[in-house]
């Protein structure tokens, strides 16, 4: 079928009250931003849906573009027609047609906000729903969730009709709920918290500590590559490296075995409320999940949270690993995430680590290093860089090796 716009439906969206607009703004830039190849498309918004008028533009790939948005509830692709009783009745059985398998049923629901037109909402449903009952023989009719949906819709300038809903990736648009720092490992938990923070609107940027050479070039790699994973959901992220040997020697020779990772932990919190300040920044994201590890025990986070009053979002701390595992899944980070290229926080894991750290031991260990000047020298280090869609880190990386053997 050659469709003429894709129709959006907001779903939470529509609960904003005076903030809407503000709401349906970004959503309509990030819909543009994703949309940058099509140029010919138009975005017409108002307070319960928005337009995309597509001027020829292919509709299965514009909707492939919207999928993975947040902000929208499901969407339509649409036909726009005259107003003529033969040309509905044909258009409505000829979209029918398009994508009725054998056994399915259907409904007619149709709305008439031009009233000078010659059917009422009930005409409109008797004689469409007849035209298609008679125009594909062995579908039938079912008033209560019917496989499909035909809508139809006379307005004052044209008549609109759909029969395929497409479900989105709901929550709220990316950016509509203030900036965040993800604290981004190589692991499974941390790109599934940043997922649940981009659902739930918020722009995100990965902060990834890198120890070289305890910690490979493939480990970085891999950092990078569950980054892109992430950035379907909102056109790019922007990656931040912190050199982090100095400080993760200085530890492990200052420090008893069983404070290394309450220690090492301040430091990465320090260090990312930092950059989050020089970011412009309104929370700090991560992949705690409670209990799970020594340094996500309660007692744990209550000795490591002491160095920020910033907020801490931890969207996976009520989660057991299956759970956080089945998002992973879903967004296509597992695989890569289980790769065994080891982070800083597991190459320098202690034997016995402390479950229970106390604050005043913290802090008397802390003294034992220069904290303001090795923080000081690996934020000079920070390297900043744009990931896209369409990069690729691991496997090129991987390739290379393979050719110099």
């Amino acid at each position: 079928m050659k469709y003429t716009e894709i129709m959006i439906r907001y779903g939470e969206l529509s609960t904003k009250g005076k903030n809407r607009k503000l709401f349906i703004s970004q959503l309509a830039h990030i819909i543009k931003k994703s949309l940058h190849e099509f140029e010919e498309v138009k975005i017409q918004s108002d307070r319960d849906r928005m337009h995309l008028i597509l001027n020829g533009a292919d509709a299965q790939e514009v909707m492939k573009r919207l999928t993975p948005i947040f902000g929208i509830q499901s969407f339509s692709p649409v036909i726009r027609i005259e107003k003529n009783e033969d040309i509905i009745r044909q258009t409505a059985i000829d979209m029918v047609k398009d994508i009725w398998q054998e056994g399915q049923t259907f409904k007619v629901q149709s709305r008439r906000s031009d009233k000078k037109f010659v059917w009422d909402s009930n005409d409109i449903n008797r004689e469409v729903g007849e035209a298609i009952f008679e125009g594909i023989p062995g579908i039938t009719v079912k008033m209560v969730q019917p496989d499909i949906r035909v809508e139809v819709e006379v307005r004052e300038e044209a008549a609109y009709l759909s029969c395929l809903t497409i479900y989105g990736a709901a929550g709220l648009p990316v950016g509509s709920s203030g900036k965040g720092m993800l604290m981004l490992s190589g692991g499974i938990d941390s790109p599934v918290a940043g997922y649940l923070a981009l659902k739930r609107g918020m722009e995100i940027e990965a902060v990834h500590f890198y120890s070289p050479p305890y910690t490979s070039e493939k480990a970085l790699q891999k950092a990078k590559d569950l980054t892109v994973k992430l950035t379907p959901y909102v056109g790019g992220i922007q990656f931040i490296t912190v050199p982090f040997t100095e400080i993760q020697e200085e530890i492990k020779r200052s420090v008893p075995s069983s404070y290394w990772m309450t220690i090492t932990r301040r430091f990465m919190l320090r260090l990312t409320d930092l950059i989050r300040e020089q970011r412009h920044g309104l929370a700090i994201v991560n992949g705690e999940s409670l209990g799970q590890v020594a340094s996500q025990t309660m007692h744990s986070m209550l000795a490591i949270n002491e160095v920020t009053t910033t907020p801490i979002i931890r969207p996976v701390i009520t989660m057991d690993k299956s759970e956080i595992i089945e998002i992973a899944e879903k967004i296509d980070t597992f695989e890569l995430a289980i790769q065994p290229f080891e982070d800083c926080c597991t190459i320098f894991a202690p034997p016995e680590p402390k479950t229970k750290p106390k604050l005043d031991k913290v802090l008397h260990y802390e003294e034992r290093v220069d904290v303001e000047a090795l923080i000081k020298r690996a934020m000079a280090g920070i390297k900043i860089e744009e990931i896209k869609s369409s990069d690729v880190f691991l496997n090129e990386t991987t390739d290379e090796m393979d050719e110099l053997f």
